[in-house]
């Protein structure tokens, strides 16, 4: 016949085994290093790092000599990889790829990224049978996908992409959001311009419109 066993615990040992309950947790799921080995960890700079720690992006404390010791959750974070996506049309303009590429290079180092890869692709913008892509997309590793324009991605459905990346804590970084902006608004104005004018006129009153958002611009 077995017994059942019950334990009872007094305030004093009770209280014990809560903090080693809790000190086993941190020692299996919580980052404690120094902030220039978790910058190593996940792949930043240590200045991104430390305005990471600066504006609470990761959590920790100063030491009173000046070190920084990060106490992160390491089973949500993930190392944090980046890969640049350049895209020209035709091989005729093959040499715009490396242009786009070291433009995209110079914007990274600014930000404090480490670029694990960069990706050359010849190709249609409305294609989306581009192989080069769909492996970049495939790979999980990646975590972040920095383009120039969204168009350089793909001209149609970037909101889908970006929504299905995101479910994977990942993203799709466009570094000329501003341009991309202007010209979902010239596309906008010159839908209502077509229904208004017709076709023929509303190119010519687009284009005056798109010339007067310049030059307010500038």
């Amino acid at each position: 016949m077995v017994k059942s066993l019950t334990f009872s615990y007094d305030k004093r040992s009770l209280k014990i085994y809560l903090f080693l309950d809790k000190y086993r947790y941190l020692c299996y799921h919580v980052l404690i290093m120094k902030l220039s080995d978790y910058a190593k960890k996940v792949g930043i700079s240590y200045r991104t790092a430390w305005r990471w720690f600066k504006t609470g992006k990761i959590a920790g404390y100063q030491m009173d000599t000046g070190t920084i010791i990060i106490t992160e959750d390491d089973e949500p974070e993930k190392m944090q990889k980046v890969a640049i996506y350049v895209r020209v049309s035709s091989s005729e303009n093959k040499s715009n790829l490396d242009t786009q590429a070291e433009r995209l290079k110079d914007y990274c180092a600014a930000k404090g990224y480490q670029v694990h890869k960069v990706v050359r692709e010849i190709g249609s913008g409305i294609n989306d049978n581009r192989q080069k892509l769909l492996k970049l997309l495939s790979d999980a590793s990646i975590t972040t996908i920095v383009v120039e324009h969204k168009d350089r991605l793909t001209r149609f459905g970037f909101r889908y992409i970006e929504t299905l990346l995101s479910q994977n804590r990942r993203q799709i970084e466009v570094v000329n959001l501003a341009e991309d902006l202007l010209e979902d608004l010239v596309s906008i104005i010159y839908s209502f311009c077509a229904r208004l004018y017709g076709r023929r006129r509303a190119k010519r009153k687009t284009e005056k419109v798109t010339k007067a958002l310049k030059a307010d611009s500038e």
